[in-house]
C-alpha cells in the first residue's frame, strides 16, 4: 500500500494536481469505484508505463519501481468477464518473463505461415460451450433410453 501512495504522490509532483486528476478521470478511475478488482488494477497503474495494447484491447503495463515478479500486468479490455485465456501467446511470454520482447515486437517477427489466430477459451461461458455427456438432460442429442431392457437372470 505504501508503494501505491508513494507512486501517486510522485505522479502528482511530476504532472501537477489538476493534470493528475484529469488523467484519473480520462483513464476511468471514477467508473472503477464500483468494481473492487478494477479499482485495484487502476490504483496499481499509477506510476506505471503502458507498454502496449493487443488486438483485443487489453493494456499491458510495467513498473520497474515495484517488486520484481510483480512489475508486469494486464488490464483486460472486458471489465465484466475476464480470464487468462484472453491474453494472446505473444503477450503471455512477456507477462511471464519468458521473453523481454513485447507482444508487438514478436508480432513483427512472426512468420506469416502461422495463420492460426488466438481465441479465448469459452468453456463454462454459457450452455453452448459446456460439454454435456449423451445421457445428460441438457444434451440435445440424448440417448434413447426406451430401448433399454433390464437384465433378467434365467431361471433353472
Amino acid at each position: 500500500m505504501g508503494s501505491v501512495v508513494r507512486n501517486a504522490l510522485n505522479s502528482i509532483k511530476e504532472k501537477g494536481i489538476t493534470n493528475f486528476f484529469r488523467e484519473l478521470r480520462q483513464q476511468g478511475y471514477l467508473n472503477a469505484l464500483l468494481d473492487g478488482n478494477l479499482m485495484q488494477t487502476k490504483i496499481h497503474n499509477i506510476g506505471a508505463t503502458l507498454v502496449g495494447v493487443d488486438k483485443f484491447g487489453n493494456k499491458y503495463y510495467e513498473n520497474l519501481k515495484v517488486q520484481y515478479g510483480r512489475h508486469r500486468w494486464v488490464e483486460y479490455a472486458s471489465k465484466t468477464r475476464y480470464n487468462a485465456s484472453q491474453v494472446p501467446p505473444e503477450w503471455h511470454g512477456w507477462l511471464h518473463f519468458i521473453t523481454d520482447r513485447t507482444g508487438d515486437e514478436l508480432l513483427r517477427l512472426k512468420p506469416s505461415r502461422y495463420g492460426a489466430e488466438h481465441r479465448e477459451n469459452l468453456t463454462g461461458q454459457g450452455d453452448e460451450y459446456i460439454y454435456h455427456s449423451k445421457g445428460h438432460a441438457l444434451n440435445s442429442g440424448q440417448r434413447d433410453w426406451t430401448r433399454y431392457e433390464s437384465w433378467q437372470p434365467t431361471k433353472p
